[in-house]
């Protein structure tokens, strides 16, 4: 079986053409995904054929969860398919109206468990070196993230605002976390201290697994530096703290934003690198940043031993 790994600001993943092919895909995750006994990824995305989209794309974490929806995994899928062949867009390019460089932007619609979702690759030669998806709209309803009270969380909503901030106590740690969906549920704190000094490897798993997140949730804490910037740290669910997370970036730029921390256009700084968010405060989020392959190989044994 032959894969590809790609990364997208230090968020990695390995691609599989799984049009034909039958595996238990959970298991192979958490064998392919390992850091010492694997490829090791954050993620292991498939591309199967989709009666709603051009392509499907489905990923698993490497404890074998599978996600709704990965930002940073759907730019990978969009160059990997573009470059592979995979995808042939006939009807879908056009000059790139945001930049001086003639390249060609490509169009791809992909199929993921929260919907469908729109990217543009933009093109440079035959290499596709930066990658927009549409997010979707952001969801707020508690059963929609989806989240329920306990009785150690105080919940209220902000002035004029639908996002909900939710007061928490963790290990001693006193928190409040503003909680939304971008297709998968998340929880963003705000901090006044540099974000390095957070304890996210203790925290982290105990915010995701807290009882009011039945399905777990993704984690952010977030810094703001000015109100186009903000430094970020992630930890993301079933994988742990990862160099960046799209999804999360989006999740950080909308609350910041309804909070009044932040413009429409914000540039999120992770420790793989910086992503840009453009929302209009009402309809879809766009994530955008930097993608490139790392290296292809092939498995020797897809049964456990890659």
């Amino acid at each position: 079986m032959k894969f590809s790994k790609l990364q997208a600001t230090g968020n990695d993943f390995i691609l599989v053409d799984a049009r034909n092919v039958k595996q238990d895909w959970a298991k192979l995750a958490q064998t392919m995904c390992h850091r010492h006994f694997g490829i090791g990824a954050d993620g292991l995305i498939l591309v199967q054929d989709s009666d709603i989209a051009d392509l499907k794309m489905r990923i698993f974490n490497p404890d074998g969860s599978e996600a709704e929806v990965c930002g940073n995994g759907l730019r990978c899928f969009a160059k990997h398919v573009v470059e592979k062949g995979i995808y042939q867009p006939i009807c879908h390019s056009e000059r790139s109206e945001e930049s001086r460089d003639p390249s060609l932007v490509l169009r791809v619609t992909i199929e993921t468990l929260s919907g469908v979702r729109k990217a543009k690759a933009y093109m440079s030669g035959n290499k596709v070196n930066r990658v927009e998806v549409n997010m979707g709209k952001p969801q707020f309803e508690p059963e929609q993230i989806p989240v329920t009270f306990t009785t150690d969380v105080i919940a209220s909503k902000a002035k004029q605002s639908p996002v909900i901030s939710y007061k928490l106590t963790v290990d001693n740690y006193q928190l409040s976390v503003f909680v939304l969906s971008m297709g998968n549920p998340h929880a963003v704190s705000f901090l006044s201290q540099p974000i390095a000094d957070f304890p996210l490897s203790k925290i982290g798993p105990e915010v995701e697994r807290h009882p009011m997140f039945p399905q777990r949730t993704n984690f952010e804490i977030a810094r703001v530096l000015t109100r186009g910037k903000i430094e970020a740290r992630v930890w993301e669910r079933g994988v742990g703290e990862t160099l960046a997370c799209g999804s999360g970036a989006c999740a950080i730029a909308v609350a910041g934003q309804l909070l009044n921390y932040l413009e429409n256009k914000v540039d999120i700084i992770l420790p793989g690198g910086a992503l840009t968010i453009f929302w209009d405060g009402v309809g879809e989020v766009l994530l955008s940043g930097p993608v490139e392959e790392v290296f292809s190989g092939e498995t020797e044994n897809t049964k456990g031993k890659s």
